[in-house]
């Protein structure tokens, strides 16, 4: 990244771009364009200019493509922080508008942090983690997908049964399962492709299938109840683990390259 500066003269220039750097003059490495011209009485008749190289770090990429990603959608934010700690980065947006920024189920924050995280790591395969969050969205979010996921696993556990959940993002199914694995006779696991994977929670002492009194082991047929009241034959039908997301929303169209796929990998260190 380049940024000029101007002044009466090159030195001037030079410690107008340190001082804004935060760096000292002897820190910065700058090329001059233009020196500066003086004219009659030794006024000055146009400035110094000199052109700055700036090293920024994956954090400051990511911070400077956020501010202008929300510049260009218009929202007026009050403050926009940047934290870095030993995980990477975390960047908080406050601000009026933020219900627009977080989107439904924290799906625009999803975005904002996914881009921002393949625009600051498409310089080398070193991954550096980002994270966008919003009015302390994020710790709410997982608070109440820990108790979610509590309460599915007290149902499953009551009644034996499989339950799926909606569709989630890595991140959030991490949770999920992290829960999970803390409660005794309890499982999950991640089935379906994205955008539509999604975590099955199991019972590690499922109840048996109902069987048929008169035919028991030894009957020729499966007979269950129909619609009408009256007992069919047939083989018995399978478990469906579709959700309300999925029969709503999933298409017959070509599905989104899942993102643990891409070469970028964002994805592929947290997929369960």
């Amino acid at each position: 990244m380049e940024k000029f500066f101007t002044g009466k003269s090159v030195e001037e220039a030079a410690e107008l771009a340190a001082k804004e750097l935060g760096k000292s003059v002897d820190e910065i490495k700058y090329e001059v364009i233009e020196e500066a011209k003086k004219g009659l009485f030794g006024k000055i008749k146009s400035e110094a200019k000199i052109r700055v190289e700036i090293e920024l770090t994956k954090a400051e990429i990511a911070y400077n493509y956020i501010v202008d990603i929300l510049k260009g959608m218009g929202i007026e934010t009050t403050n926009v922080t940047l934290t870095e700690n030993e995980d990477g980065a975390v960047i908080n947006i406050e601000g009026d508008d933020t219900g627009s920024i977080i989107g439904r189920r924290g799906e625009t924050l999803d975005a904002l942090q996914y881009l921002a995280s393949m625009v600051c790591n498409k310089a080398d395969k070193e991954y550096y983690r980002i994270t966008i969050d919003s009015c302390g969205y994020r710790e709410k979010r997982k608070a109440t997908l820990e108790e979610l996921a509590k309460k599915i696993a007290a149902s499953v556990q009551k009644n034996g049964r499989t339950a799926a959940l909606e569709p989630m993002n890595p991140y959030e199914r991490r949770i999920i399962h992290s829960i999970i694995s803390e409660i005794e006779g309890v499982s999950s696991k991640s089935i379906g492709e994205e955008p539509y994977r999604k975590v099955v929670i199991s019972s590690d002492n499922p109840r048996p299938q109902r069987r048929d009194r008169k035919n028991g082991n030894g009957g020729k047929g499966d007979f269950r109840k129909g619609g009408n009241g009256k007992r069919r034959s047939g083989p018995p039908r399978s478990l469906d683990l579709k959700t309300s997301f999925e029969k709503d929303y999933k298409k017959p169209t070509p599905k989104p390259k899942p993102e643990d796929n891409m070469d970028s990998e964002l994805y592929g260190k947290i997929v369960f």
